[in-house]
């Protein structure tokens, strides 16, 4: 008897067109953490809600609309799913942005693999921090680190 695989992640991208995987999400869907997030972590622009289905099962972030759509990509998961995300970039300026929400070691650890990646974007990276309020500890990071 076969069993079919279930795509958390898709299943919760089809549910609701807002979601965009952020925070731990998006670190692991970059591939700049090897920790399976326990929960998935979403932002949604803050004029709007989630049904109470999908918030029980998510980390729920909250960003202004015009910065809802800043640095969104599609990734697969790890079942081969395309879903939204964000890119490397923007997902680092979440996580120094959220830094008492995450975890020490998953913040370290991600901060030090974006900064060795060969795929790395430090224009994005600081057009994305000026944009999102987070320019000067984005720097103190990178200063440190690059």
């Amino acid at each position: 008897m076969s069993e079919e695989l279930h795509d958390e992640m898709l299943s919760l991208q089809l549910r609701s067109n807002l979601i965009i995987f952020s925070h731990e999400s998006a670190l692991f869907l970059n591939k700049i953490s090897e920790r399976t997030p326990f929960e998935h972590a979403v932002t949604i622009p803050s004029s709007k809600t989630l049904s109470r289905s999908i918030s029980s099962e998510c980390k729920i972030y909250y960003i202004k609309d015009d910065l809802h759509e800043l640095g969104k990509t599609q990734l697969p998961t790890t079942m081969g799913s395309l879903v939204w995300t964000y890119d490397m970039e923007r997902t680092i300026c979440d996580i120094i942005r959220s830094r008492n929400r995450i975890a020490d070691e998953t913040f370290l650890s991600s901060i030090k693999q974006y900064a060795s990646s060969s795929h790395k974007n430090l224009a994005n990276l600081s057009l994305y921090a000026s944009k999102m309020g987070v320019l000067s500890q984005v720097r103190s990071y990178m200063e440190v680190l690059l």
